[in-house]
């Protein structure tokens, strides 16, 4: 597997996921669809914890951390779309750091099998950050629709140049 791969990825799904959410403002921070719901800054928070979460997992000393609510809960503390953008920001770099500075065989490596993506290469989990990063976006941009906005698109000349 190599480095770069996973490093496109994961940037490519941070330009998508700034673009398609970029009509969502601070004001629409605690917008939800439905009580118990997460809220605009939580989704986001949500994809950030989620890089975190993968990075630790692929190549932090403990693994995954299976404290699901836990997790749950630092997400729903945030309020702020700003705080949450950052968040995202943050882990991303991290992210790329992580990914960008490992070997092929460090991203060969195979997982745990009895966890998460139990077998799988490490460097699966950069591709998994992709996949799960576009299925938040897909959520925001549905949000964003019921807020009455419009969620901006790629022409898809530009996305062919990524």
């Amino acid at each position: 597997m190599e480095q770069n791969s996973c490093v496109n990825a994961i940037r490519s799904a941070k330009t998508f996921f700034d673009k398609s959410t970029s009509a969502l403002e601070e004001a629409d921070s605690g917008f939800t669809p439905k009580p118990g719901m997460y809220s605009v800054a939580q989704q986001v928070a949500h994809s950030a914890h989620t890089v975190d979460w993968f990075v630790e997992g692929a190549f932090g000393g403990k693994g995954f951390d299976m404290d699901f609510a836990g997790q749950d809960a630092k997400v729903r503390k945030v309020t702020s779309l700003k705080d949450a953008r950052a968040w995202m920001d943050r882990a991303v770099e991290n992210a790329v750091r992580e990914f960008g500075s490992r070997s092929a065989d460090e991203l060969a490596k195979p997982l745990p099998k009895d966890g998460i993506m139990g077998g799988m290469p490490a460097g699966s989990c950069g591709f998994s950050i992709a996949e799960h990063t576009a299925h938040h976006r897909g959520s925001l941009a549905t949000y964003t629709r019921l807020l009455e906005k419009t969620p901006p698109v790629f022409p898809v000349h530009h996305a062919r140049s990524l």
